[in-house]
């Protein structure tokens, strides 16, 4: 959604040098710059030694200059170039108040500018973390996002907790933290960077549309990314624990009732005991009464308001 250059680079070579090093990546920020590039018809050199840094960036040679590309965090390892990155302060305040992120592109250690990136909300984001509150969830946003663009993105969908600036590591942490205070957590991610989280977390849920490392660290994936199917798991898991203690009361009625007529609990005043027929009809017809149970669960419907 913008680009602003640096020391006489200019946007072209800009893009080229960093849609050149992004091609080699899958996250998401790096397929909005190879797209970027693709729309502007630049053709991209080859880039070779491709090393990723997660939560912070990427670098690679692209003819045979050292270009880095990320956050400002990944700018730190050079200090005469972490510290120009202030002759864009004015340009990338502005893109982060509008809730857009800032990738810094520098080569040979020699900052090239920087390009901003705007992560849509998705449409549906808002409505859903509402009934996820209204159910009396707590929604925390980690990411390793800029706090200003955090900040207005968390405004935007009425989230008062977030964590700006998380490492891999650092969200990893907070899950952890949670989980030993007593919290059960479920943790929604679609980057390679919320893969350690979505998997320590209670429950881990991947988006359809993220990467596969998330995928493969999460419980649950939601196809498509729509985050309504947060909604719809959630009204499952509720039928199906429902289910559940359903099919534990009929798989236990029958016992209660039976074992101890067979006893001969009811004899002495009765006269009663229970035939090995009887019995037998009875353990099937708890069986069968378990089994019809748990396949109405293939005809429940769940709306995306069905959030209990």
């Amino acid at each position: 959604v913008g680009v602003a250059t640096a020391n006489g680079f200019d946007e072209a070579n800009m893009l080229t040098y960093a849609a050149a090093l992004e091609s080699a990546s899958e996250h998401p920020l790096a397929l909005a710059i190879v797209k970027e590039a693709a729309d502007r018809s630049l053709s991209l050199p080859p880039q070779r030694e491709f090393v990723a840094t997660p939560g912070a960036g990427a670098s690679a040679l692209v003819n045979d200059d050292r270009v880095t590309l990320g956050n400002a965090a990944m700018m730190e390892h050079t200090e005469s170039l972490y510290a120009s990155l202030s002759a864009l302060d004015v340009f990338c305040d502005s893109q982060r108040q509008a809730g857009n992120t800032i990738i810094y592109v520098a080569s040979n250690d020699v900052l090239m500018g920087a390009i901003a990136i705007g992560d849509q909300i998705k449409p549906e984001a808002a409505a859903t973390l509402d009934a996820i509150r209204r159910a009396g969830v707590e929604i925390v946003i980690l990411t390793g996002d800029h706090a200003q663009t955090t900040q207005a993105i968390a405004d935007n969908l009425g989230v008062s907790e977030f964590y700006a600036g998380c490492r891999p590591a650092d969200k990893l942490a907070h899950i952890q933290r949670l989980r030993a205070k007593g919290h059960r957590v479920a943790m929604a991610g679609d980057g390679i960077n919320d893969a350690p989280a979505l998997a320590v977390a209670d429950v881990g849920i991947a988006m359809g549309t993220g990467t596969d490392l998330a995928k493969q660290n999460a419980a649950v994936t939601l196809f498509g990314g729509d985050l309504r199917g947060l909604l719809r798991a959630r009204g499952l898991s509720t039928a199906t624990l429902k289910n559940i203690r359903q099919n534990l009361f009929f798989a236990f009625f029958y016992n209660a009732i039976g074992i101890p007529i067979a006893a001969g609990v009811l004899f002495p005043a009765f006269g009663w005991l229970l035939s090995p027929m009887l019995a037998a009809a009875a353990m099937s017809l708890s069986s069968v009464s378990v089994i019809m149970n748990a396949l109405r669960l293939r005809s429940v419907k769940i709306s995306t308001s069905d959030l209990v």
